[in-house]
């Protein structure tokens, strides 16, 4: 009988993708409709739980994807601590969850809930980290840059979010320049040690619908992988343009996390091409999710080169442009890897030749992420325009004029949110079956 924590994982994540999406469409309207549900759910509590909500589908839906392809090369060090695991992040993620309703915050970006709540989340990574390398250690040599990726990501990923709360110390919560510092680092090696699952599990997908290995071993592979460990330590430095430090510090940061999109999107563009056509109809949706992957770092490459240039930047910082960044990088890139990862997965498990309506989802998710961005894109110009040109300081009227575009945003936020509804739907049927039938 196989593990069913991985489905766990994946159940959770999903339902996490669900609830980050509606609440993105509720704070949309409230763009538009300033007074929508303002007296339950305001703005300041609806954005948390967007991010939160997400963030959760990422790392929920990447561990659980490590957990099983763990699974396919030796049996898991200790079943009873996955399920402590998945315990404590199913708790955790309930708590939060109520304190943001209540609007009892007390964290800072992407971990905005009480401080104490980090605790038991810390113990989730160790326990995690201890199942990893216990499992592997002696069993498998030569790793595969894959497995180094995971493993990696779960170390960093301790460290950072302890380096998160040393705002709570007292030489940083007096010094403002170095807490803001130390905010920005931490966040943005948060974001690098998720991408190091992530983008493990992307290679461990080419290397297994190819059924070719040395994807996962040849030299691109490994200086992908150590860029990507360059970027996850040194990255974060190219968003602290606001931040006093010394200039190379911040272009050093700046062509590293450039270089690392490159790779990635050249690694994806390689394997396309040689790609055989008879087993892509075998893994036909996590292909065309991994294609689509491609796509946006192309995209996000062109975006995130412009507005790293401090000039550009200077006028795009705190605008839509900066959230059309993370959104392409969110959904375009990390969500396409993992939605291939679990349809992936289900397949493995129960092996099925019926889309049903994912490739409907996957077409709308497409073409709407598309106008989505080119919305905030749209909106984040307008605002620099008005603050740095027309010097209209009123963010009232800005939003008013943009009322329109606003409006625009909505309807492809909808969109999204119909088009993940379409590929979660018959994904979360079948984990469900699946977890019941087989117990």
């Amino acid at each position: 009988m196989k593990n069913k924590v991985p489905l766990l994982f994946l159940s959770l994540g999903m339902l996490s993708l669900l609830a980050g999406i509606f609440f993105g469409v509720l704070s949309g309207l409230q763009y538009i409709l300033p007074d929508f549900l303002k007296e339950i759910l305001p703005f300041s509590h609806l954005r948390p739980l967007h991010t939160t909500s997400v963030i959760a589908w990422i790392i929920l839906s990447a561990t659980g994807g490590v957990y099983f392809y763990l699974s396919k090369i030796s049996t898991l060090y200790s079943v009873k601590l996955s399920y402590i695991h998945f315990a404590l992040f199913f708790i955790i993620g309930i708590c939060i969850v109520l304190f943001y309703f209540k609007g009892d915050f007390g964290g800072k970006e992407y971990l905005e809930f009480p401080p104490f709540l980090i605790i038991p989340i810390l113990l989730g990574w160790v326990l995690f980290g201890i199942n990893y390398y216990r499992t592997l250690a002696g069993k498998i040599k030569n790793w595969p840059v894959y497995y180094w990726m995971w493993g990696t990501g779960i170390v960093f990923m301790i460290y950072h979010l302890c380096e998160a709360y040393l705002w709570l110390l007292h030489s940083f919560s007096t010094d403002y320049i170095k807490s803001l510092a130390m905010q920005w680092k931490a966040g943005g090696s948060f974001v690098g040690s998720w991408n190091m699952l992530v983008y493990g599990t992307a290679i461990y997908l080419m290397s297994k619908i190819k059924q070719d290995d040395s994807i996962g071993r040849n030299r691109k592979s490994f200086f992908f992988y150590f860029l990507g460990l360059t970027n996850l330590m040194f990255g974060w430095a190219h968003h602290i343009y606001i931040v006093p430090t010394e200039s190379w510090i911040r272009y050093s940061a700046y062509a590293i996390s450039m270089t690392e999109w490159i790779i990635l999107f050249h690694m994806i563009y390689e394997w396309k091409k040689s790609m055989p056509k008879t087993l892509i109809q075998n893994h036909f949706l996590s292909y065309k999710f991994l294609i689509m992957t491609d796509i946006w770092v192309f995209i996000n490459i062109i975006l995130a080169l412009l507005i790293s240039i401090p000039a550009v930047n200077y006028f795009t910082h705190g605008t839509h442009i900066t959230v059309a960044h993370s959104m392409g990088t969110t959904i375009g890139i990390n969500t396409s890897i993992l939605l291939a990862s679990v349809i992936y997965i289900l397949n493995d498990w129960e092996m099925t030749t019926d889309l049903d309506s994912k490739y409907l989802g996957y077409k709308i998710l497409n073409s709407s992420l598309i106008t989505f961005l080119l919305a905030l894109l749209i909106a984040g110009a307008y605002k620099s325009y008005c603050l740095y040109y027309l010097k209209i300081d009123s963010i009232s009227v800005i939003h008013y004029n943009l009322r329109w575009v606003y409006a625009f945003f909505v309807l492809s936020g909808l969109g999204i949110f119909t088009g993940i509804l379409c590929i979660a739907l018959p994904l979360l049927k079948k984990m469900k079956r699946i977890l019941i039938t087989q117990y």
